[in-house]
């Protein structure tokens, strides 16, 4: 049998290099990349955020994560992750399958890709929470 998996959450504001590292990082290792986002991506690689689905895109996340793991894959999972309670779903589950979970935090300022609102990202600003 192969080394176990395990679980890294890579959390930042948008624009910070969340994608962007949760992709080296799964290069690098084998790891699955996941996150919210891709549930919005339609079958012609198009994004396309709906809010009234944010929490259907959530639940997907956390759905392939435990997917993936129970079958013996490493996951990366980059979301905002803005507040500590929205990570204890994925350190629920690695507890739960006795797996390490591993937190990054990336704090670069590359512009957003997804055209976030200067009010909706200073919000978050203002909620983030350190871990």
């Amino acid at each position: 049998m192969g080394p176990r998996p395990t679980l890294t959450l890579v959390r930042g504001l948008p624009g910070s290099g969340k994608s962007t590292l949760a992709a080296q990082l799964a290069q690098q290792t084998g790891a699955i990349h996941l996150e919210t986002d891709m549930y919005f991506v339609n079958a012609k690689g198009h994004y396309r955020f709906d809010a009234k689905k944010l929490s259907d895109a959530h639940e997907w996340c956390q759905q392939q994560t435990r997917q993936h793991l129970t079958q013996g894959f490493s996951v990366i999972v980059s979301n905002t992750f803005v507040c500590l309670w929205e990570m204890k779903v994925y350190q629920e589950l690695a507890q739960q399958l006795n797996i390490t979970i591993e937190i990054q935090v990336c704090r670069g300022e590359f512009g957003t890709v997804h055209n976030i609102d200067a009010s909706v990202l200073a919000n978050m600003k203002r909620k983030w929470e350190e871990s």
